[in-house]
Order: C-alpha cells, then sequence, then structure tokens
C-alpha cells in the first residue's frame, strides 16, 4: 500500500469514528485531543496514524469499521504500516 492510500483509510477511518457518539469520546479521551483538534490535524499523517493505532486496539472497532467502509479487514493494519511510524521491527 502506498502512503497516498494510507492517508485515504486514515480519513475514512476517522470519519468513521467522528460518525460514532459511542466511540468518538474514548478515542478523545484515550489520546487527549479535542475536537477541534482533530479537525485541524485531520491532513496530518502522524495524527492519522493515531487513528488506525486507536482503532486497531479493538478487534471490534476494525470489522466495524471495514464493514461500514467496505474494507478487507486486513487494511487497516496495512495502511497504518505505510505510514509514519508503522515499520515494524523484524524480531526474527
Amino acid at each position: 500500500m502506498n502512503r497516498d492510500s494510507a492517508e485515504t483509510i486514515g480519513l475514512q477511518a476517522l470519519a468513521w469514528l467522528a460518525g460514532n457518539d459511542e466511540l468518538l469520546p474514548v478515542f478523545l479521551g484515550s489520546t487527549g485531543v479535542s475536537e477541534a483538534e482533530v479537525r485541524a490535524r485531520a491532513a496530518e499523517p502522524e495524527f492519522l496514524a493515531s487513528v488506525l493505532d486507536f482503532l486497531a486496539m479493538d478487534d471490534a472497532w476494525v470489522t466495524g469499521f471495514c464493514d461500514a467502509a467496505g474494507l478487507k479487514y486486513t487494511v487497516p493494519m496495512q495502511a497504518r504500516m505505510a505510514l509514519p511510524g508503522g515499520d515494524m521491527p523484524s524480531w526474527t
């Protein structure tokens, strides 16, 4: 996955999250950002990476987002890996 596609997935995840009245406050509370800051930082790849990191914390969130967006369940992690800080170390 290239970075532009990853950013698009991150934006889709952010839009899904913003439309979820139960989950958005959890995201805001766990990240410490305000709704205004979410709007201001929505185009930053690092912020979109944090959205995907948050989403990956719960399988139900991943499946909910992917089902709503019509994506395979592996796509959010693939997108995360293409964004800053997503290069996972190899332990082998």
